[in-house]
């Protein structure tokens, strides 16, 4: 489902080049779901970024689903990565000017499809947020926003989700209904990707990885 090889990602600090990513490779198959553990800094985010075809490496390479997004335009990628990869972000990224329907179906703007307005019904519904449809995200509970982000996720059946501290700022009712839809995803073939801090999530994951100073083991 998802293949990297010799990723490499640098930033320019005053005085300094920081590797945020140095040579990671790594392999994730359908029905898979791996932690990817590491300090604040060691550069899970951008291992997050770069593996879902919003921010290019410096070297390497990466096949989701047999395909590399960076070898697309910037049209088709972000169709690709609509139609195929769903984004659970720990600050949610909500469009606060928009309702939890309309936020629930932006992926439908890069990628549209038949049948998407029905799906994001039965999502907002799935994740109990009916009575909560028409509201703005400032008027939602950080739990609420996080299924909201879920929902957002699972819009366009994607083959493969990546997620960033999804359970941060979750209580624990929260965090397993995260945890859930991680495991229906994957025994419904798909593959999920999860960076965190916490040790907490090796227990619910096929494999665990730590990465630090932007090296994979």
């Amino acid at each position: 489902m998802l293949e990297a090889a010799g990723l490499k990602k640098t930033f320019s600090r005053p005085g300094k080049i920081v590797a945020a990513l140095d040579g990671v490779t790594l392999k994730l198959a359908g029905g898979e779901f791996v932690v990817v553990r590491g300090p604040s800094g060691s550069g899970k985010t951008t291992l997050l970024l770069t593996l879902g075809g919003l921010l290019a490496p410096d070297s390497g390479r990466i096949d989701i689903a047999g395909r590399n997004p960076y070898e697309l335009s910037n049209e088709a990628r972000a169709a690709f990565r609509a139609g195929t990869v769903g984004f659970v972000f720990q600050q949610f990224h909500l469009v606060p000017y928009l309702s939890v329907r309309d936020n629930v179906l932006c992926p439908a703007l890069a990628a549209p499809a038949d049948g998407l307005d029905k799906r994001a019904d039965e999502l907002i519904e799935r994740f109990n947020l009916a009575p909560r449809r028409t509201h703005l995200p400032a008027e939602l509970s950080t739990g609420e926003k996080q299924r909201v982000a879920l929902a957002r996720a699972l819009l366009n059946s994607p083959k493969l989700l990546l997620a960033d501290e999804p359970t941060g700022n979750l209580d624990e009712a929260n965090e397993r209904v995260v945890l859930e839809t991680f495991k229906s995803f994957t025994a419904a073939g798909g593959a999920v990707l999860m960076v965190t801090h916490s040790r907490h999530w090796e227990d619910h994951a096929d494999r665990a990885l730590y990465l630090e100073a932007g090296r994979l083991r």
